[in-house]
């Protein structure tokens, strides 16, 4: 690595010394910066040629430079003849000015070291492509060594040559005199260029129709550098000493001969001998066979030899070269064109351009982009020849690379980028946008391309916008998304909104429809959809637009719609749409057909939902089961307590029961628990034990009963209570008892009622029509039975009292007392009638002692031992048996439940012997 650094050094350091001494003090370098060694040229190769700029335009050149010491060899008279030599050629050539010559920058220069000039920029020189290296740095730039030239540059040069040349013999009555590939530049473009006059000879009698030209002898004694080169000397000049135009003619076939044989000349001369050579040379060229010329095309074939003939009249002068047909090649002519470009008017060069599509094809990329590029660039500066002018220069950039493009084509188009006038120019680039997007730096998109395509949308043609949205979709996948999102959308919207042309406003709509793909889905859905709510109108074609997006967005993979704005906003926008008038047949079930996708998507997705949910509430409810087996026994046994009170309370409100019995029954629910409850308790307890060892149950739906069953007992337990407070006092007569208590299976509930006055005032009656205070029994139905249920009331017995009928039931025991104004005896025959002698007397302690019942149940009727007989039981009346609501007596206001204390023990005592006895 380091031996390679080392030569790598070392040859830069060669280079620039040798760049250095040949140049350094001469007054070019003053003006021009000379950069490094391209080529050499000029007679035997003697000029070194570099490549420059001008310091103070930076325009590109080619410096010329001899430099003194390739004389070192030769005494000083011949150093000044050389000198003398290369100063004539330059000088005559600086005063030369035609398309064909090379173009002088700058005029010679002497120094001590060298001498330098400097032209236009050059290539090499026809020798250097023909493979004559001499003077090159060393190695030999890849440039030349791999320089091959195509027949089009072949065809195009020699016919630059016969220009040339018929320039110099019929404007300037002169001879070349040393015609060679060494004396042909090719410039920069590829043009190929006279040069090296040393041995020029004007006419003697330039005025006059047939000029006359003296030749010098040739003198073997002078420097090869002072004499031309005879390899492709006419043989006139040394057999003869004469000379004529057609002795360049001559030279102009040696040199067509040595481009088609790789550089080889047709002839070898000894310069030892010279006069031997060219007499056997003249032999040869009497004799020229086909097998000479084989390598050259057959249509100049027969014109080369021609210009090989021995006698200099048989040539052909230099027009009549440039008139053969070899020359007619359409890159010739196309070539030729292009140089005298200058001289065409507007609509000749706009013919030319139309016609040059056709053309480039045909043309080696070399050949254009160094011949053709230069020349169409160069018409931008002419506005009226840009739309002629871009096509072919676009169509140039499409064959370049993109480090080609980026320095030989946008250099010149960026300029172009900015120009709004001719209206063309934006149509060919707007076709042509996904080439300026491929190719174009990043930079350079930002600030000049993509203006160029916003200025089209908000151009005031109807025909600009429609081609900027046609063409837009092509090239959207290469536009970056932040450009897309916050310019080119939001002038599509506006385009769409502000127009008043049908055709841009669907054609926005079909724009928008293909560049979703290239948008992001929440862009789409908060920017795009609600922008189709807005549009005005509703032309058929607008509303398939629109459709056509929503489908779009709606059956995209990468998009989709979701159900909530498919609900909320896309179903509500389109359903009305579907019904416009404008619609036919078509377009309407179109509309159907995507309404219908949607809906059915909709359904879809919130019914998986909704299952899932449904599925996961399952699941929980099985976790908490599995919970609640695990809870301790004691909490468990309080969280049943509460929730059977609590239903407790809620039936007990629903029945339409007072305040003070739900104080009563808060109360005691607050108290501590009973006997019975505990029981209950632990059989609960047990209960739960054996769940827990049982297999774990499985999610079912199940009715839970149990708060049922613990209403019961603990109502039970509550009437207990009250009994037993009530019983504290009371005697125990023994109370015949009827039949009908027999079969009752139900529970007693022992009321009394503490004065007439409060039996009045919550009955709500009147002192003298109200229940005289008495001790009331009801019984209670068994709990399978309902409060709401459809059940009679049967053998009700109805026994008259002093002021209204008493209405009491089989399991209803109830002894009226006449009012304390009638001083009458109690009539106690309803009692003998109610408790028989069938069994004996129960007293109030022994039917608390019986199993409880629910209170909720209490207005039942209990199942009698003549319930089961077939049809409906009779009361006393013979009517059929009527429930608790459907009583036309009954009214809950005149039936108030009895007070949660006993406000004396005395009067109950009392009342109730005035009942037994």
């Amino acid at each position: 690595m380091e031996s390679v650094l080392n030569k790598l050094k070392s040859t830069v350091t060669k280079v620039t010394a040798d760049v250095t001494s040949a140049v350094m003090g001469n007054p070019v370098t003053r003006e021009f910066d000379v950069g490094r060694h391209i080529a050499s040229g000029g007679n035997g190769l003697a000029w070194k040629i570099f490549n420059g700029t001008k310091k103070s335009t930076k325009q590109e050149v080619a410096v010329f430079v001899f430099d003194k010491k390739l004389m070192d060899k030769y005494q000083k008279f011949e150093k000044d003849q050389i000198i003398d030599s290369l100063k004539r050629g330059v000088q005559q050539l600086t005063r030369l000015r035609h398309p064909r010559l090379l173009t002088m920058q700058h005029p010679l220069e002497e120094s001590r070291d060298c001498l330098a000039f400097c032209t236009e920029p050059v290539c090499a020189s026809l020798a250097n492509v023909l493979g004559n290296w001499d003077n090159l740095p060393s190695p030999v730039p890849s440039d030349i060594k791999e320089y091959k030239l195509y027949d089009v540059e072949t065809k195009y040069g020699l016919l630059q040559v016969s220009e040339g040349l018929s320039f110099l013999h019929s404007s300037v009555k002169m001879v070349h005199g040393n015609l060679t590939p060494e004396n042909i530049i090719l410039n920069k473009s590829g043009a190929w260029k006279i040069m090296g006059f040393d041995f020029y000879i004007q006419s003697t009698n330039p005025s006059e129709q047939e000029p006359k030209f003296s030749c010098k002898e040739w003198d073997p004694n002078l420097p090869s550098l002072c004499l031309p080169n005879p390899q492709y000397l006419a043989p006139e000049y040394i057999l003869s000493v004469s000379c004529e135009t057609a002795s360049d003619m001559y030279s102009l076939g040696a040199i067509t001969y040595a481009v088609f044989n790789n550089g080889k000349p047709i002839f070898e001369v000894n310069k030892q001998d010279i006069y031997k050579s060219f007499s056997r040379q003249l032999d040869q060229l009497s004799r020229l066979g086909p097998n000479t010329l084989q390598n050259i095309p057959e249509e100049v074939r027969e014109h080369v030899k021609l210009l090989l003939n021995v006698a200099p009249a048989v040539r052909p002068d230099a027009d009549q070269m440039t008139k053969i047909p070899f020359f007619d090649d359409v890159g010739a002519v196309t070539l030729q064109y292009f140089d005298s470009l200058f001289q065409r008017d507007n609509l000749q060069k706009s013919q030319f351009f139309k016609g040059l599509p056709k053309v480039l094809p045909k043309l080696p990329k070399r050949v254009i982009v160094q011949r053709i590029l230069p020349c169409l660039t160069s018409e931008f500066v002419n506005p009226d020849m840009v739309p002629f002018v871009l096509p072919n220069v676009l169509l140039i950039a499409e064959e370049c690379t993109k480090e080609e493009y980026i320095k030989l084509i946008l250099p010149d188009l960026s300029p172009v980028f900015k120009q709004q006038e001719p209206v063309q120019i934006l149509l060919i680039f707007l076709q042509k946008m996904d080439l300026l997007l491929t190719k174009t730096p990043p930079d350079e998109i930002k600030n000049s391309v993509l203006p160029m395509v916003y200025r089209a949308l908000e151009a005031p043609s109807i025909q600009i916008q429609e081609l900027c949205l046609n063409i837009i979709p092509t090239f959207a996948n290469l536009i970056d998304y932040p450009s897309m999102k916050n310019a080119l959308i939001p002038r599509i919207k506006s385009a769409c909104l502000q127009t008043s042309s049908l055709a841009v406003r669907v054609n926005s709509l079909v724009c928008l429809g293909k560049i979703l793909e290239y948008l992001d889905k929440w862009f789409v859905l908060d920017d795009i959809l609600p922008f189709l709510q807005q549009i005005p109108s509703k032309e058929p074609a607008v509303l398939m637009g629109i459709l056509g997006i929503y489908k779009c967005t709606f059956s995209h993979k990468k998009l989709g719609i979701t159900k909530e704005q498919l609900a909320g906003k896309v179903l509500p926008h389109l359903i009305p749409l579907s019904i416009e008038n404008n619609l036919n047949l078509n377009q309407f079930n179109s509309f159907i057909s995507v309404i219908k996708e949607m809906l059915n998507r909709l359904e879809t997705e919130h019914k998986t939902k909704l299952e899932q949910i449904h599925v996961m509430q399952e699941q929980q409810k099985s976790l908490d089961i599995t919970n609640q087996m695990n809870i301790p026994e004691g909490t468990k046994a309080n969280n049943q307590i509460d929730k059977v009170f609590t239903n407790l309370q809620t039936d007990i409100l629903t029945a339409g029961s007072d305040c003070k019995e739900n104080g009563l029954l808060k109360n005691q629910k607050k108290g501590s628990l009973t006997l019975e409850e505990k029981q209950k308790l632990a059989k609960e307890q047990e209960q739960a034990q054996k769940l827990k060892s049982q297999q774990p149950l499985k999610p079912q739906p199940h009715t839970v009963t149990a708060p049922v069953k613990q209403t019961k007992d603990l109502t039970g337990t509550l009437i207990d209570n009250m009994a037993s407070l009530a019983s504290q006092s009371l005697n125990r007569p023994k109370v015949p008892s009827s039949n009908s208590f027999s079969s009752v299976p139900s529970m007693g509930v022992g009321v009394g009622f503490s004065s007439p006055v409060e039996s009045t005032k919550r009955n709500g009656l009147n002192a003298n029509v109200g229940f005289q205070p008495s001790g009331l029994s009801m019984g209670v139905g068994t709990t399978s039975q309902n409060f709401f249920s459809s059940a009679v009331i049967t053998n009700m017995n109805m026994l008259p009292t002093g002021n209204m009928p008493t209405y009491s039931t089989m399991s209803t025991t109830a002894a009226v007392s006449q009012p304390a104004q009638q001083n009458r005896p109690p009539d106690m025959s309803a009692l003998d009638s109610l408790f028989g002698p069938q069994k004996p007397k129960i007293s109030m302690n022994q039917l608390s002692q019986q199993k409880t019942n629910q209170w909720l149940n209490q207005f039942v009727p209990p199942q009698s031992a003549s319930s089961s007989l077939p049809g409906t039981q009779m009361n006393v009346m013979g009517q059929p048996g009527f429930g608790l609501q459907g009583n036309p007596f009954f009214n809950p206001q005149n039936f108030a439940q009895p007070t949660n204390n006993m406000t004396s023990s005395s009067s109950a005592s009392n009342d109730l012997k005035d009942l037994f006895g």
